[in-house]
């Protein structure tokens, strides 16, 4: 298996990602030009064709949630969500930052396939510089005349995790207060501004060039059948190259740390890897043959979620690091549902109970069943995904959490 193989990130630091140009001289623009000859039902089917799916947390078919998109006499949104605020997850800014013309792109073409000539992306509060890049990316790609009548605006968040989820970002656009709406309806039929909005995430627009550029099959036959092309993964923590890779999706996460990340640092056994995010899952080292692509992930009971990659070596204390992230979920929670907000708080003070050795086997089970009512009653994906790594680390380092009940 090849070290890596480059769709996205092929031309990283050769072309400047400010200049429409440079991105065109290497074929850029012409999926937008071919999405623009085709007819709006063709289009979409292309993309259903491809396999593409969401790059995000949902892994949703791209080309069935245009679809469901009404088109009426009213006006249509297409919105990135560049929020990326998973710790561990740069994945959307490195894309930003080599090729933010495939992004720009990839926009158009969804407004293309649902009738809307206006896009948002809203960028999380701590990438100011990432912001600069987009705006002059945007001013030369329409000074080149290659978006045609497709305008994209820049919107910066304030730095609240829960803008991650599609209707907390869409509040947060209207000015609003960042915090999930009820759903139905969906954004896809009543979005910004209570019209017909398409939101997917930055890696997942970024693709879309390149599919209408070399058809539907060829992205469809890279990678594992159901989850087909390829993924950005950062990792971080306890490996020798800390950094970001491109990989097909039937990648295995056994040779994404140590054949590209080069193992463990320190030449120590590894403990567990956190995949998709602090809202991710903890796997253990017998695990590591599972292919990255979202459903061998979901199979096993983790999330290839913002494809961070999270290595903690022998040495490291589970139920240390699970308290902390408890504390930062509890942080985050909008407290906008009480499931989430009564949730995160009591688990963050159970886990620090059992942390400090003063907790029984009690708590281990009141755990248990707030993880249960918070994944079936919280309101979004931030209540829902807060216990999963309490889930898994119960399941798969049950003794960590046995050597500190008194």
């Amino acid at each position: 298996m090849a070290e890596e193989q480059r769709v996205l990130l092929k031309y990283a630091d050769q072309i400047d990602p400010k200049i429409a140009e440079d991105y065109i001289k290497v074929g850029g623009y012409k999926g937008l030009e071919k999405a623009r000859s085709m007819d709006r039902k063709a289009l979409i089917e292309e993309v259903k064709k491809s396999g593409l799916r969401g790059r995000g947390g949902a892994g949703f078919n791209a080309g069935m949630k245009w679809s469901f998109v009404p088109i009426l006499d009213e006006d249509r949104y297409v919105v990135c969500n560049f929020d990326e605020g998973e710790p561990g997850t740069y994945k959307d800014r490195i894309i930003c930052e080599k090729n933010a013309q495939a992004l720009l792109e990839g926009m158009a073409i969804c407004g293309a396939a649902i009738a809307s000539n206006h896009g948002y992306i809203y960028c999380r509060g701590e990438y100011p510089f990432v912001v600069e890049t987009l705006k002059e990316g945007i001013q030369s790609a329409k000074a080149s005349g290659a978006l045609g009548d497709f305008n994209i605006e820049v919107r910066m968040g304030a730095g609240a995790y829960v803008c991650g989820e599609e209707t907390a970002l869409i509040e947060s656009i209207e000015g609003h207060r960042g915090e999930p709406r009820f759903k139905p309806p969906f954004p896809g039929v009543a979005g910004l501004w209570a019209h017909p909005t398409v939101v997917n995430n930055v890696e997942t627009f970024a693709c879309l060039p390149y599919i209408l550029t070399n058809g539907a099959e060829w992205f469809a036959g890279i990678g594992a059948a159901k989850y087909p092309g390829t993924k950005v993964l950062t990792l971080t923590g306890d490996v020798v190259n800390a950094t970001y890779f491109e990989v097909p999706t039937d990648y295995n996460l056994r040779d994404v740390i140590y054949k590209l990340g080069g193992g463990v640092k320190g030449g120590k056994k590894l403990k567990a890897v956190q995949v998709g995010g602090t809202s991710g899952a903890f796997i253990p080292e017998q695990n590591l043959d599972t292919p990255i692509d979202f459903d061998s992930m979901s199979a096993i009971g983790a999330s290839l979620g913002s494809g961070a990659v999270f290595v903690m070596d022998e040495t490291r204390d589970i139920v240390d690091i699970v308290t902390r992230i408890s504390k930062f979920f509890e942080h985050e929670s909008c407290g906008k549902c009480n499931p989430c907000r009564e949730g995160t708080w009591r688990c963050r003070e159970i886990m620090e109970k059992i942390n400090a050795g003063k907790a029984g086997q009690k708590d281990i089970d009141n755990l248990m069943i707030l993880s249960r009512v918070m994944k079936n009653a919280a309101l979004c994906g931030l209540g829902q995904a807060a216990p999963i790594p309490i889930d898994s680390t119960l399941q798969h380092f049950a003794y960590e959490y046995s050597c500190k009940l008194n």
